[in-house]
């Protein structure tokens, strides 16, 4: 797997910036890879305000976002995106290392 950086789009920054406002001074989002979900890893989103030193952080505007180092193989060359259409708001993973994922965009294999 490449060791290529996350980014995150205009939309999902602008998102997690409006999330973190309300969380308090020093918030992040954190996200993390766990096994699970129905295609065998799954996507987690943490609100954290500590960071640890193994910790990829991720900066565009407002947004802070913090990758732990077991999970930054899983996500490297991924893009963060915030899509808002008739089946609801999300934040997707759109994640190049993925080689199926579910219809509701949580889970992958690879």
């Amino acid at each position: 797997m490449s060791t290529a950086a996350v980014t995150i789009s205009e939309r999902a920054a602008r998102r997690i910036g409006e999330i973190l406002k309300g969380e308090g001074s020093g918030a992040m989002l954190r996200i993390s890879v766990e096994g699970g979900g129905c295609s065998g890893f799954q996507y987690k989103f943490d609100i954290e305000h500590a960071r640890t030193e193994d910790d990829m952080l991720i900066t565009r505007d407002d947004a802070v976002v913090l990758v732990d180092s077991a999970s930054a193989p899983f996500l490297a060359g991924s893009e963060l995106d915030f899509v808002d259409d008739l089946i609801g708001a999300s934040f997707r993973v759109n994640n190049p290392n993925a080689t199926a994922s579910c219809g509701c965009g949580t889970s992958f294999s690879i």
